[in-house]
């Protein structure tokens, strides 16, 4: 029997492999509460014993949990920096660049980042791993269909080039797509792929513990190339970087200066 939001957590882990403990409690409870109680559920265990059994409801539940907000070009002067500064500098010494999109969503930001590099290199030079803990969300990112809001930000030439008008939505061209490969990933638990050139992970931190994010940062470290970026969102500044083996290099954005190594550099 499920007495409280501990033995919640505890269900969910087991049933989900989402550990919410990992997650900042008192925002999430607020959220989990908020949902169960949409759903007409007088408590948790009614609600988790439903969830094992109605495929729609689990699904509502994964989407509501992993708070996919996405758009394109989100934050554009950020943008601006990643397309003066950040390319630049790691183009130099390179031909190619190897791009993590962690936490993606519904694909915005892998989007994105293809079509602004594309002014570097060819279409066919350009792959971007893009991942996300749920598996609903990425298959509407393969999709690459989206609504006049999402796109709102993506600059004239972009929408021009790169995307279909169908009725009021409009979708991302195959030409754009090809150079993503989504697959899925909990920042958590899942190993982390390795010589990275740029990690962009924004706006998802924020909902972790400070333990968690920690964890997170020595991983995204060992994950990159001595010397490359880490890009992160608007609220998620990290104080005493060099902690986890980064420097400032622009706001936003952290250079990978020496390895960590089991937890120390």
């Amino acid at each position: 029997m499920i007495q409280n939001y501990e033995d919640f957590k505890n269900e969910i882990l087991k049933l989900t492999s989402i550990n919410l403990h990992s997650y900042k409690e008192r925002q999430m409870k607020r959220r989990i509460d908020s949902l169960i109680k949409k759903n007409n559920y007088s408590n948790y265990h009614s609600y988790v014993e439903a969830l094992k059994k109605d495929s729609q409801l689990y699904n509502e539940f994964i989407n509501y949990l992993t708070i996919n907000v996405s758009e394109f070009f989100r934050n554009p002067s950020q943008w601006d920096v990643l397309e003066n500064d950040i390319f630049p500098y790691l183009l130099s010494p390179n031909s190619s660049l190897k791009i993590w999109s962690a936490a993606c969503s519904t694909g915005d930001e892998p989007y994105s980042l293809v079509m602004l590099l594309s002014k570097f290199l060819p279409l066919s030079k350009i792959k971007i791993l893009a991942t996300d803990i749920d598996k609903g969300i990425l298959e509407k990112a393969q999709l690459g269909l989206y609504d006049e809001k999402s796109i709102a930000s993506v600059p004239k030439q972009f929408k021009e080039q790169y995307f279909q008008k169908i009725g009021e939505s409009y979708k991302i061209k195959d030409e754009i797509k090809k150079c993503v490969q989504f697959q899925t990933h909990d920042l958590l638990k899942d190993s982390y792929p390795t010589q990275c050139d740029l990690i962009v992970c924004r706006n998802v931190l924020i909902y972790f513990t400070e333990e968690a994010k920690s964890e997170i940062y020595k991983k995204f470290n060992q994950a990159l190339k001595l010397g490359g970026v880490l890009f992160v969102g608007s609220t998620e500044q990290i104080i005493l970087s060099h902690r986890y083996g980064f420097a400032p290099m622009k706001t936003f954005f952290y250079k990978k200066s020496t390895n960590i190594i089991n937890g120390t550099n």
